[in-house]
């Protein structure tokens, strides 16, 4: 009877689930107790039974916590980046394999040179655009947009992260001046996004947009970490690049998931046999003992005045590149539609250029990335060492002599041709970076100033008694730490080098290197990936400053949803009830009243949902059944008056009650509320004889009763926004306070409402309008002046032209013309 009367309800959804769940569990223990018995368990294993409902509950309940998603998210990309290298080595060295066996063939050897690379090259940018067409270029813009709480259609979806993975793996492969850390910053955000729809799947919650962004934060900080091995820096690296402001409660997050994918990423390659131990990336071996002089620190800020005018050249080139591939030139448009002809034709000049029995002999085209580093960071003098005539067979350094050009000549030429090629090679519409591409031309550029530095003083340097010479390698760790800071704003390249090298006798030239390099760097261009933020158009909210007076005038009364479902004080269930089941809501604004409409706070919908449940439980039911009963029998007895005194006592459990008086629901109550109280328990002895007719009238007759809100916790400290207030300031708070929708008000009125997707729609709409405003992390150097010069907001001066002067304030009103 009882299973009748639920089907038949036209309010199933509000139905306790109290008897379904007890029906669900006999049938599930009966199915279980008869596989059991026809299929016993054989073996070792009989003692354990994986599919039982405590072991599963067990697993997905603890596979769901944090800390477990941390360590996932510190695994994953770092086994992706060990075996990645793999693939890359793979590539790499069957070129250079091919290359060496046509070694009687000067045209053979540069078939194998350049056709291995294009072939490559073509695979990564078919194979990105066929399944991935986001996972093109480094996705450090995009990633910045998606950390400031805007979402990018597909940036974080499975088909890109398998585009990167295998795009990548081709696109390296091919020896083109690309970078992989860069890319990897986004590989760990897809992988960081894809582990928070998990736990929120495991858990059965809804999964939070705010939480979804502190832990892609941890992701950006993963993904340099699994490249580097290097866990503070990458920390360091995410916070300058992903966001402007860092929530504390986050940091650990991203240290420990950075830490977990450093240390398995430098563990792997010691348990497949490539190292002994642990050690840094790019090891070097400077001396310890008084490692440079105080004078050479003007030499260090001279190279990085240089790296920084270099930096911004370089990003000044790039984005000319970028700019003529999205322009509406025909030849533009022609390359575009091919898709695979623009890295082609890239791909075959800069191979041609690299060939070793050519050009290449002049700039060591022979050389990897990692070989190139390797050997412009040793304790060699280039301009003395390679004068003599024995070299070790491992010695990378042999590559730069030449027997018609001095070092100086090959550095300067390595580092003029590098610059080019790595600066059109990154605008090809294939996963790759630019932050290993600029941290190698800064090793050249410090490397050739190093050398100088070894010229100019010959002798080395004096200090009691013993002769110091310069170390051109430590010019190199510096120079490139300087150049990929420049281009990119960041300073925490200092600290990835010293992670890297493992050298930090070298910290105080290193700092001021990298920090001149920034200052001149922003002070000419923005950042590399400021720049891509404004060439693709991307809504980016960036913060205006207070100086800054042409930034758009979009309000949050532009853009917010002026239909808001709300409830009153004077709200029946049936109101409640067409509320809560026409659109799925996480809470809804509470007002006075429908004409006042002065906002009171807050509700969850989880408890507006349970309390419309125990307002039309079975439980109620019975009790309305059981007071049907007594008011047809003649002979009252004790019972029926402590009933009454309990409905006395509780008007909520009084089946028969038709509402309260506004005077019962005061704001006191309202704020020092109690939870919501139990329904009412079961009467085995009662049996449930109500029709479908009866059933549906009874719920009708609920429905009617006006909600009581004191068993309701209520948020009384809301946050509200103000009509006037700016899309950046209405952004900040909402990313602040890790909110997903804020209410806007007028005088206290609700007007409005205000979330992430409304944000997303309203810097799209400004993106295509004008190119986003971005600001470099360290522009707050250059604005103390106008800060103290000018302290006028954009929201207080058009306040100003509302209010009007001082003055006109003070004189009396004009009286009205009739």
């Amino acid at each position: 009877m009882t299973g009748d009367i639920s089907e038949k309800s036209s309010l199933q959804c509000a139905q306790p689930l109290m008897y379904t769940d007890e029906r669900e569990k006999e049938d599930f223990k009966q199915l279980t107790e008869q596989k059991k018995s026809e299929e016993p368990v054989q073996g070792r294993w009989a003692r354990f039974n994986f599919c039982s409902p405590p072991w599963r509950t067990f697993f997905l309940w603890h596979l769901g916590e944090e800390w477990i998603i941390l360590i996932l998210l510190g695994i994953i990309p770092a086994i992706f980046s060990w075996a990645m290298d793999y693939g890359i080595e793979f590539f790499l060295h069957s070129t250079i394999w091919v290359y060496e066996k046509a070694h009687d063939h000067v045209f053979l050897q540069y078939l194998a040179w350049v056709s291995i690379p294009v072939v490559l090259i073509i695979i990564a940018a078919g194979f990105t655009y066929l399944v991935g067409p986001q996972a093109a270029g480094s996705g450090i813009p995009e990633m910045k947009a998606i950390a400031k709480g805007i979402d990018v259609k597909g940036h974080l979806s499975l088909n890109t992260l398998v585009a990167k993975i295998v795009g990548l793996t081709f696109a390296l492969g091919s020896g083109m001046p690309l970078g992989k850390e860069s890319p990897f910053v986004h590989i760990g955000g897809i992988c960081a996004a894809q582990l928070s729809r998990f736990a929120a799947y495991i858990g059965k919650v809804k999964e939070s947009k705010a939480q979804r962004v502190e832990l892609v934060i941890s992701g950006c900080a993963v993904g340099l970490a699994c490249c580097f091995g290097t866990p503070a820096g990458g920390l360091l690296y995410s916070i300058e690049v992903a966001s402007t402001f860092f929530l504390v409660r986050n940091y650990w997050k991203a240290f420990f998931a950075a830490t977990i994918s450093a240390f398995v990423f430098r563990f792997l390659p010691v348990c497949d046999g490539s190292f002994a131990t642990i050690t840094p990336l790019f090891k070097t071996w400077f001396r310890q003992e008084h490692p440079y002089e105080l004078l050479e620190l003007l030499s260090f800020c001279v190279l990085g005045v240089l790296c920084g005018l270099a930096g911004a050249f370089f990003v000044f080139v790039n984005g000319v590149m970028v700019r003529f591939i999205r322009s509406e030139r025909r030849i533009s448009q022609f390359l575009v539609k091919t898709r695979v002809l623009y890295p082609a034709l890239v791909t075959l000049v800069i191979a041609t250029l690299t060939f070793p029995p050519g050009f290449g002999q002049y700039m060591a085209g022979e050389l990897t990335q990692k070989e190139t580093l390797y050997a412009l960071f040793d304790n060699y003098t280039w301009s003395k060492h390679l004068q003599e005539d024995h070299f070790d067979p491992s010695d990378h350094s042999v590559a730069w002599k030449h027997p018609h050009v001095n070092v100086f000549g090959t550095l300067a030429i390595s580092f003029i041709m590098k610059f080019f090629m790595s600066a059109v090679a990154i605008s090809m519409p294939v996963p790759c970076g630019s932050f290993v591409p600029a941290f190698v031309i800064g090793a050249y550029l410090g490397r050739l100033v190093g050398e100088v530095a070894a010229v100019v003083l010959p002798e080395g340097i004096h200090n009691n008694g013993t002769i110091f010479t310069p170390v051109p390698g430590s010019y190199a760790v510096a120079g490139a730490a300087a150049m990929s800071g420049a281009a990119t704003h960041t300073v925490s390249t200092a600290l990835i080098v010293f992670e890297l090298t493992g050298q930090i006798n070298y910290i105080f030239p290193l700092i001021f290197s990298v920090i001149v390099a920034n200052i001149v760097a922003q002070s000419l261009q923005p950042s590399l990936y400021d720049t891509l933020i404004r060439v693709r158009k991307l809504p980016y909210p960036a913060e205006l400053t207070w100086g800054h007076h042409n930034g758009p005038s979009i309000q949050v009364e532009d853009f917010m949803v002026k239909d808001v479902k709300y409830i009153t004080l004077n709200s029946t269930f049936k109101d409640l009830h067409k509320i809560l089941f026409s659109r799925q809501f996480k809470c809804l604004p509470l007002v006075k009243s429908a004409d006042s409409m002065i906002l009171l706070g807050s509700i969850q919908c989880v408890q507006l949902r349970a309390l419309l449940s125990q307002h039309l439980s079975r439980a109620r039911q019975l009790e309305y059944l059981r007071e049907d009963e007594r008011k047809h029998s003649s002979i009252p007895t004790s019972e029926d008056e402590n009933e009454k005194d309990i409905q006395e006592v509780s008007p909520l459990k009084r089946p028969t009650a038709r509402g309260f008086q506004d005077s019962d629901i005061t704001l006191k109550t309202l704020l020092c509320s109690h939870s919501i109280v139990e329904g009412l328990e079961d009467d085995p002895d009662m049996e449930d004889t109500m029709t479908k007719k009866e059933i549906l009238e009874w719920e009708e007759l609920q429905l009617e009763d006006k909600v009581n809100f004191n068993d309701c916790k209520i948020d009384p400290a809301s946050i509200q926004l103000l009509e006037r207030t700016s899309l950046q300031k209405a952004h900040k708070i909402l990313t602040m306070m890790s909110l997903d929708e804020a209410y806007v008000t007028s005088a206290g009125k609700l007007i409005g409402v205000v979330s992430r997707s409304e944000l997303r729609k309203a810097f799209e709409t400004l993106a295509k309008v004008r190119a986003p405003v971005t600001h470099p992390p360290m522009e707050t150097l250059r604005e103390t002046r106008t800060r103290c010069r000018n302290t006028d907001t954009p929201e207080a001066t058009e306040l100003h032209s509302l209010l009007g002067s001082e003055s006109s304030l003070d004189q009396p009103a004009e009286p009205e013309e009739k």
